[in-house]
């Protein structure tokens, strides 16, 4: 089958969590010898992922992406030809919209991977009002066109499956789940002796996004700390300025941006536990990141966090202060969980697992 794959975020935002995604979706493709898979996608004109990738012969600078003239430019006046051209017969885009404007040609069948809803559900943040209502009437044409449009429509949870029906029901019957893969970290974690960490700390990575919830948590851990010394000290991975100006030079609290992969597998793996106190996620690629090191988590519930994480772990509402508090300083002592069936379950949302369910809803669609 001749595949065709968007790939402007794995050209965009190779290290984002939806470019690894896209990533892992062409590898998918390619895994499979019937297929012969082709990618669309932007980039400016000197680039040299042209030689790998067919984009439009105007440029287009790698962080422009989200520019609704580059994205109406590339979806109605430069994608059905392109498919056309290339003669594909599958179409799989992933940036939650993005699908060719126009009409679907007789033959062509299009899969929208869609990893949540939140440009529709939640507030997000704009330079100016009038961006804020252009991008949410926008945003909404878009994905709402994709959802129509679209044959197969897979999401990273069935919390994300459950939304999108809820939105827009007559899709019910063309979503399926397909859990993102989370591979293993390759070779040994780094040495952390260059940041200076605390020997105990508690671990949350993600700091601009308000879903991530990050500022009420902190708050409930300055508290639990005030009342017990033995809670200990909080290590976020992300920039300190997304933060109110009063949390971002607390004592205890640890600020760490840039870091590699190696020190990312470090910072897991050295943890007392990990927290993930968002309000939305999609997935929840961190939780299983710490789980894959045999790590604890401590999640917030109502998102997709409830699925990724295993039964046993700690859950908490994302709005409860006290019920936080009381859970953080339950905690506080050094937890004995047992390494290896976290990493078992992490195990779950390896290459394996993932594979294997790709597999079946590629077989589904042909």
């Amino acid at each position: 089958m001749r595949i065709g794959l968007d790939y402007r975020l794995a050209t965009c935002f190779p290290d984002s969590g939806i470019g690894r995604q896209n990533k892992a979706l062409e590898a998918a493709f390619r895994a499979r010898p019937e297929n012969s898979v082709q990618l669309f996608g932007i980039a400016p004109e000197d680039h040299p992922i042209r030689r790998k990738v067919h984009c439009p012969r105007w440029g287009t600078p790698l962080n422009g992406f989200h520019r609704l003239p580059e994205r109406f430019k590339f979806e109605a006046l430069f994608l059905p030809k392109a498919l056309q051209q290339a003669e594909i017969e599958l179409y799989m885009c992933n940036v939650n919209m993005g699908l060719p404007i126009g009409r679907k040609p007789a033959g062509l069948r299009y899969v929208l991977q869609l990893h949540d809803l939140f440009q529709l559900t939640l507030t997000n943040s704009h330079a100016s009002r009038l961006r804020k209502w252009v991008y949410g009437v926008t945003d909404r044409l878009s994905i709402a066109w994709s959802v129509k449009v679209a044959d197969r429509i897979w999401t990273p949870s069935q919390f994300t499956a459950d939304e999108l029906v809820k939105h827009f029901p007559k899709a019910c019957d063309k979503v399926r789940v397909l859990p993102n893969l989370v591979s293993e970290f390759t070779g040994e974690p780094a040495d952390l002796g260059h940041l200076a960490l605390p020997a105990r700390y508690w671990l949350a990575v993600g700091t601009r996004e308000p879903r991530k919830n990050m500022p009420w948590f902190i708050d409930a851990w300055q508290q639990a700390r005030q009342r017990d010394p033995q809670v200990p000290e909080l290590v976020l991975v992300g920039p300190a300025p997304h933060l109110p100006i009063n949390q971002q030079h607390l004592y205890g609290v640890h600020f760490i941006e840039g870091v590699s992969d190696a020190e990312l597998q470090g910072l897991y793996r050295h943890a007392e536990r990990l927290w993930q106190p968002s309000y939305a996620e999609g997935f929840g690629l961190p939780v299983v990141e710490a789980l894959g090191q045999g790590t604890p988590v401590a999640v917030a519930s109502g998102s997709s966090l409830d699925e990724v994480t295993p039964p046993g772990s700690p859950r908490f509402s994302p709005t409860d202060t006290q019920a936080l508090v009381d859970l953080m300083l339950s905690l506080a002592t050094p937890p004995v969980e047992d390494r290896e069936a976290l990493k078992a379950w992490a195990k779950g949302y390896g290459l394996e697992a993932y594979r294997l369910r790709f597999n079946e809803l590629f077989e589904e669609l042909c």
